[in-house]
């Protein structure tokens, strides 16, 4: 199993400069909210297996997540919810995720390696990279950790709303979850619009 090299940290490392990468989970569920994480990533870290959440095993995931908690010098939360996506759409909706992550962050990072996302205004110098979850081991961290924590958020929603199996699908158009949708209609945690999309596509 590789160790992802910090192949993009390194150089603003080698200028003392504090890092921090981020990424968000849940752009393209029927439910639940988008959550982004950021992490700040120390110089010298590095941890096996650690790749994109979406290439892990949820097995993986969760044997990873607490090796990233204790080796990441911060980690900083943020969510956008369903009514919040209707209002202002999945791309901004993730982006406000992101901030709120940052902002989460108990120091300011001088640099954020985000996975493709552009974040205008940031205080931070931000760098969208493409796949940045396969490239770069910050992002990677925060891509595990944002899984894993809206995972566990999706598992405690289905407590609430059994009907529609959120613990097993997390809120994707499985069809086990479009059948459930036919037969009891959406819930409050569901985001209509995507819903409306998918009926009309």
């Amino acid at each position: 199993m590789n160790t992802l090299a910090p192949l993009f940290e390194t150089p603003f490392w080698d200028m003392g400069l504090l890092v921090a990468g981020t990424d968000e989970v849940g752009r393209g569920p029927l439910a639940g909210p988008v959550v982004a994480v950021a992490v700040l990533w120390p110089p010298g870290a590095d941890l096996e297996g650690l790749d994109d959440s979406k290439r892990l095993t949820e097995a993986r995931r969760n044997r990873l997540y607490p090796e990233i908690v204790k080796r990441a010098l911060a980690i900083g939360v943020g969510a956008a919810g369903p009514r919040t996506i209707e209002r202002i759409n999945i791309l901004e909706a993730s982006r406000r995720a992101m901030r709120r992550a940052l902002a989460a962050l108990p120091l300011t990072p001088e640099v954020v390696l985000s996975d493709a996302m552009e974040l205008p205004g940031q205080p931070s110098y931000v760098v969208a990279l493409i796949h940045g979850d396969r490239r770069a081991p910050s992002i990677a961290a925060a891509s595990v950790v944002a899984k894993v924590l809206r995972d566990r958020y999706m598992t405690e929603l289905a407590r609430q709303y059994p009907q529609y199996g959120f613990e097993r699908h997390k809120g994707y158009a499985t069809p086990e979850h479009l059948a459930a949708l036919r037969q009891f209609g959406p819930s409050p945690a569901h985001r209509q619009t995507f819903i409306d999309h998918l009926i009309e596509s």
